[in-house]
């Protein structure tokens, strides 16, 4: 696959998440990394000092990965500008590292962020997964925001660009 002009896409949800992540590190709340994409240069801008054509050496797995009081956590942050979600934009890979990590006893999730409505929703591992066997048996290859669960929408309040630690703790609470 190769990145020309996409690595853009979803910039300004990476740095809100990245900035969270800032403010929960300060807090000693949570301690994530966010995990770059290795590329490989075929392509430079000499004058500007800029990559202009680049190859992923390999397939990504999450976004981020770390821990929130002592829990393993990864996940993937992703923008939709409509109230469809296509699952083209998650890999099988995806899927299946983060259900390994869950094995493990950690926790995996989506940040989503509807772009339109300017909103975020946290979206549990086994609900995505609800979705992905259903396109998986020939089923619609999307979801829409209506079949989402009302609780997992992250509130604004809180203090923090986007406050998944609320949704972390409703996942946690939800598995006990």
């Amino acid at each position: 696959m190769a990145w020309v002009s996409r690595g853009l896409r979803g910039s300004t949800l990476e740095e809100l998440v990245n900035r969270t992540n800032e403010q929960y590190a300060e807090k000693k709340l949570a301690l994530i990394q966010k995990i770059p994409t290795p590329i490989t240069p075929v392509r430079m801008d000499k004058d500007h000092h800029q990559i202009t054509l680049a190859y992923f050496e390999q397939r990504s797995t999450v976004d981020y990965i770390g821990a929130v009081q002592g829990i393993p956590v990864c996940f993937d942050a992703k923008e939709c500008s409509t109230d469809t979600f296509p699952l083209s934009n998650i890999h099988s890979h995806q899927v299946a590292f983060m259900k390994a990590f869950e094995e493990q006893g950690g926790v995996a999730f989506f940040l989503l962020f509807f772009s339109s409505e300017d909103i975020f929703y946290y979206l549990p591992l086994r609900q995505l997964l609800i979705f992905w066997e259903r396109m998986e048996k020939g089923g619609r290859k999307s979801f829409r925001r209506e079949e989402l669960e009302q609780q997992f929408y992250l509130p604004r309040q809180s203090g923090f660009f986007v406050p998944y630690l609320e949704g972390l703790k409703m996942d946690l609470n939800l598995r006990d």
